[in-house]
C-alpha cells in the first residue's frame, strides 16, 4: 500500500542531553548548524536548508535521549484525520500549544512510549543578513561550517516490539513499509517505513533489552559522499567519537558516517540520503538472519557498540542516568 501522504514529513525532533553546552558546541561547531532562539532550557537550532525554523530541539535533562518527535501533515483536513485515528488507538494524549515557529501540536505516543506530535500551521523561516542565501529557492545561506548538514533526514528508534510500532504507523498515520529484517523465528526485529517517496522517514529496531522509549539514532543528510569522509576528518580536529564507517548499508544504500554527540546520543551523516521509492505498488524488501549477519554491503565490520548502545543507556538494572556511555543495550 503506497504512503496515505496525510503525513507530510518528518519535521523536527527534541534532543536530551545532560550535557547542554558541550553538546550545542556539538550541533553548531562541528555539525554546522544554526541557534535559531531559546525557551527555557531548550536551544532550537536548524539545518541550513529545512524550511522550517527548527531542525532539532536541544533539552537538557537528566539522561540523554529523544524527547518528542514532531510530523507536519499536509494539510489541516489532513490533520484532523490523522488525530481522529490517533485518538481510536488510546495512544493520544491531547492538543497542546506548539513551540516558536509552528501551531497547535496533537500529542500522541506510540506503543513503544515515545512521545510525538503532529501539527500543521507552522511559520517558513525568514533569513536575515549573512543567513540570505544567493539562490532564493534555497532557505538558508550554506554555512561553510563544520559538517554543514543540509536537513534532517529519518530517525530510528529502539523499539521493545518493533512490529507494533510499524503497524501503529501504517494503520494510523498512513506510512509505507518499505524493507525490514525478519528473523527466522519470523519475528521482525528491524522495520523502515516512509510518509513520502524517500526510501524511510522512521525506522524501529530491536531493543533486546525490553526498555521501552530509547533512541537508536538521528539521522541528517549531507550533499555528496565527500562531505562523509570530510565529517570523519573534522570529527578528528574537533575531538568527536566516530563509532563507524564511513561505510555503506546493505538496507536502503546509503553511504554513512556514526558519531555520537557529548551526551552520547548516535547521530547518523547520511548520503545518499535515501533512495527513492516511486513504485506505488512497492513491496517490503525483508532481509533474513542469513543476509544480515553478513553485515554491511561493504566497509569494515559493524562494530559492537551499534547493537548495544542506545540513549538513554542501560544497566543490568534499567535505564540510569548515571551509567556510562556505552552501558548494555541492544539493537539488532
Amino acid at each position: 500500500m503506497p504512503p496515505l501522504h496525510d503525513i507530510a514529513h518528518l519535521a523536527h525532533v527534541e534532543l536530551l542531553t545532560d550535557k547542554p553546552e558541550e553538546c550545542l558546541d556539538f550541533y553548531v561547531r562541528y555539525l554546522g548548524m544554526t541557534e535559531n532562539g531559546s525557551a527555557g532550557n531548550s536551544v532550537f537550532l536548524r539545518a541550513w536548508d529545512d524550511y522550517e525554523n527548527t531542525t532539532i530541539k536541544l533539552t537538557a535533562a537528566p539522561r540523554p535521549g529523544v524527547g518528542r518527535t514532531n510530523f507536519r501533515a499536509s494539510t489541516p483536513e489532513a490533520l484532523q484525520r490523522r488525530v481522529e485515528a490517533i485518538e481510536q488507538t488510546g495512544q493520544g494524549v491531547g492538543w497542546q500549544d506548539g513551540d516558536p515557529g509552528y501551531g497547535p501540536v496533537y500529542v500522541f505516543t506510540d506503543p513503544d512510549g515515545h512521545e510525538m506530535g503532529v501539527y500543521y500551521e507552522t511559520e517558513w523561516y525568514r533569513p536575515e543578513g549573512a543567513l540570505k542565501p544567493a539562490l532564493k529557492n534555497q532557505a538558508q545561506a550554506y554555512p561553510g561550517r563544520g559538517v554543514s548538514v543540509r536537513r534532517i533526514d529519518h530517525i530510528n528508534y529502539l523499539g521493545v516490539t518493533p512490529v507494533e510500532n510499524r503497524d501503529f504507523f501504517v494503520d494510523t498515520l498512513g506510512a509505507m513499509i518499505t524493507e525490514q529484517i525478519v528473523l527466522d523465528d519470523g519475528s521482525v526485529a528491524g522495520t523502515w517505513t516512509t510518509f513520502t517517496n524517500k526510501g524511510y522517514d522512521v525506522v524501529w529496531t530491536k531493543d533486546n533489552t525490553g526498555t521501552a522509549g530509547r533512541l537508536h539514532h538521528l539521522s541528517f543528510a549531507v550533499d555528496s559522499r565527500d562531505d562523509i569522509i570530510r565529517a570523519a576528518d573534522l570529527a578528528l580536529e574537533h575531538g568527536v567519537h566516530i563509532e563507524t564507517g564511513p561505510h555503506k548499508h546493505t538496507i536502503q544504500q546509503s553511504f554513512f558516517l556514526y558519531v555520537w554527540d557529548p551526551a552520547g546520543n548516535r547521530i547518523e551523516l547520511d548520503n545518499p540520503a535515501a533512495r527513492l521509492v516511486f513504485a506505488p505498488d512497492w513491496q517490503p524488501i525483508d532481509w533474513s538472519e542469513a543476509e544480515r549477519a553478513k553485515g554491511q554491503a561493504w566497509g569494515l565490520k559493524t562494530i559492537e557498540t551499534f547493537h548495544t548502545h542506545g540513549t538513554p543507556p542501560v544497566t543490568p538494572t534499567g535505564v540510569d542516568g548515571d551509567a556510562p556511555v556505552g552501558s548494555e543495550g541492544q539493537a539488532s
